[in-house]
């Protein structure tokens, strides 16, 4: 489509996901410009590219976020951290098209009245200080409206999702709505962040390890109430709707015997909020997944969840390495009756 070739696409964040869009689109030759608040970051991007380890290396112009100037016309693709979105959000003008592609609910991202915004259900994990990436996980990225949209927004959210697409990395979803797959990505990712980052293991071993998988499992079964209770429509990013999750937890042999096949995928893949613990003391998206957890609970009871807040907040604000005993610390401040 020469009308979107036309346009520049300016990518914050060369992180996981930032480098794997980057990348896709400019392997179809697609104007990308790559900006990240890390001048060692961007200054390896302009020596050695963009690589995903296993399918090689693209040329992209890499420019450090001090040095951008928000453009005046073309795509923003918000791929950072959501405690980075204040400093973005300060540089755009109202007009400019704003596609995020995050994780977790940032309050002064959905003040914002943009017309789309991205889930990717694909795991991609990207050294810190290179942009060099590898994808652990595979999967689909759906794209859809956040509100009522345009026929001119639909027509750039439309030709944005081909262009995305056109790699073949991960299956492109074009969807009416984004928010029932960014709540079920929510559901997912504030089970699994806080418990593997505190811990300091890999996703797999929540499937493995007994403590870690019955709370991993009670979490996944409170945020599905939460949402649920709060009245917020889910869909399938998985293999299983939500709906279908919550059965097989709620029956315990069924869940073991599910359990198994999925160790494997989830096996050597780390959660984006793991390097925060490690590097960045106090600095995490919690806020974001488990805060927002909270919020929406309102009254309604959600003590794992507050519980998990609370050793979050611990673990950040003392500066403590990850350890897999303060999974038996979470549990031992849990109401009687959480794990069964």
């Amino acid at each position: 489509m020469p009308h979107l070739i036309n346009k520049p696409i300016h990518i914050l964040g060369a992180g996981g996901i930032g480098a794997v869009m980057a990348w896709s689109l400019a392997l179809k030759g697609y104007s990308v410009i790559l900006v990240d608040a890390h001048p060692g970051k961007v200054a390896e991007g302009r020596k050695d590219g963009v690589t995903i380890v296993g399918l090689g290396m693209q040329r992209i112009p890499f420019t450090t976020f001090n040095d951008w100037l928000a453009p005046k016309e073309g795509f923003v693709l918000l791929c950072t951290k959501t405690y980075d979105n204040a400093e973005v959000l300060a540089r755009l003008t109202d007009d400019t098209f704003l596609v995020p592609i995050q994780n977790g609910f940032d309050p002064n991202l959905e003040q914002r009245g943009h017309a789309c915004e991205g889930i990717a259900s694909f795991v991609s994990e990207c050294m810190r200080d290179r942009p060099v990436t590898r994808i652990t996980r595979p999967g689909s990225l759906h794209i859809g409206g956040r509100r009522s949209i345009t026929a001119d927004e639909r027509s750039n959210l439309t030709s944005l999702a081909q262009a995305l697409g056109e790699a073949k990395l991960f299956m492109v979803k074009v969807v009416d709505s984004i928010q029932p797959y960014k709540a079920t990505k929510l559901m997912y990712n504030a089970a699994i962040s806080p418990l593997a980052a505190a811990a300091g293991v890999d996703n797999g071993e929540l499937l493995t390890d007994q403590l870690a998988k019955g709370l991993f499992f009670a979490l996944l079964l409170e945020n599905y109430a939460i949402l649920h209770h709060a009245g917020i429509p889910l869909a399938r990013i998985g293999p299983f709707h939500p709906d279908i999750v919550s059965l097989i937890l709620r029956i315990p042999w069924l869940s073991t015997f599910m359990a198994r096949f999925f160790r494997s995928s989830l096996r050597g893949t780390y959660c984006s909020m793991a390097p925060d613990i490690r590097i960045d003391c106090g600095r995490t998206e919690i806020d974001a997944y488990t805060g927002h957890m909270i919020r929406l609970a309102g009254e309604y009871p959600c003590p794992l969840n507050r519980a998990t807040l609370a050793l979050m907040e611990k673990v950040t604000g003392e500066g403590l390495k990850p350890q897999r005993q303060y999974l038996q610390y979470l549990a031992d401040n849990l109401p009687k009756g959480i794990l069964s």
